[in-house]
């Protein structure tokens, strides 16, 4: 009667032992996973968005293009070649760059010696140098052997005469040809710009600040005649200077 009853605990026993051995090896079951977010709908996009611009707006994009455009276009281009941009050898043999006359107001001349225009057109140059030399006026004189063989000296007794004879002090270039094939380039830009050869001794150009010729005369007009014009382009230039300080 014992035995029975011994067996059915065994059982039992080995029933419990067996069953926790499987739970053992069986995985335990990780956390559900989370629940997905619902996504939202993209909202469409107004009508406005995909229009096309209005007619005004258009022509406004497309003038400020065209205004950059012109404007890459100008810093692009190259500057306008003037009489300040050319070099010339001084009286005393030193090459010297024009460039130091910008912003002046220049009288440029054709000078000799022993022509018949000399005397009345040195002391009228010097007198017009003397004047308004201080308020950024420049006489730049230029010997010349070409009409008549009236400037036949060397470049010391030329600056020598002029000293000496009428006291000059505006500057003096070295002899030069100022017509024909071995005109200085300076002398050839005051020609084709201003549509006035020199044909004689003393012919007159008047530049301004920027290197622009102004006008041109021959001898037969002397200083004195176009001093009024000189005179206005030197106060307008003074007046400038004063605005800009």
């Amino acid at each position: 009667m014992g035995r029975p009853r011994s067996r059915a605990r065994r059982s039992t026993a080995r029933g419990e032992e067996g069953g926790a051995s499987c739970l053992e090896g069986r995985v335990a079951p990780g956390p559900p996973p989370p629940a997905s977010r619902p996504r939202c709908a993209r909202a469409p996009c107004p009508a406005s968005a995909l229009a096309t611009p209005p007619a005004a707006e258009r022509v406004m994009v497309a003038a400020r293009a065209a205004a950059w455009l012109l404007l890459a276009a100008a810093a692009c281009a190259p500057r306008e070649q003037d009489f300040y941009d050319f070099k010339a050898v001084n009286i005393r043999g030193k090459l010297v760059s024009l460039e130091k006359y910008r912003g002046s107001v220049s009288l440029v001349v054709n000078v000799a010696s022993e022509c018949g225009f000399t005397d009345q057109h040195y002391r009228a140059l010097q007198q017009l140098q003397r004047d308004l030399g201080p308020h950024h006026f420049n006489v730049l004189a230029f010997p010349c052997n070409q009409f008549g063989q009236q400037e036949p000296d060397s470049n010391k007794e030329i600056e020598s005469f002029a000293r000496r004879t009428y006291s000059v002090s505006f500057p003096m270039f070295s002899k030069i040809a100022v017509t024909g094939t071995g005109a200085h380039p300076a002398f050839k830009y005051l020609t084709e710009t201003s549509g006035k050869e020199p044909t004689w001794n003393f012919w007159k150009y008047l530049v301004a600040p920027d290197g622009k010729v102004i006008g041109a005369w021959d001898p037969t007009v002397s200083v004195e005649e176009i001093r009024p014009q000189i005179t206005a382009l030197v106060r307008k230039l003074i007046l400038k200077k004063r605005e800009d300080l």
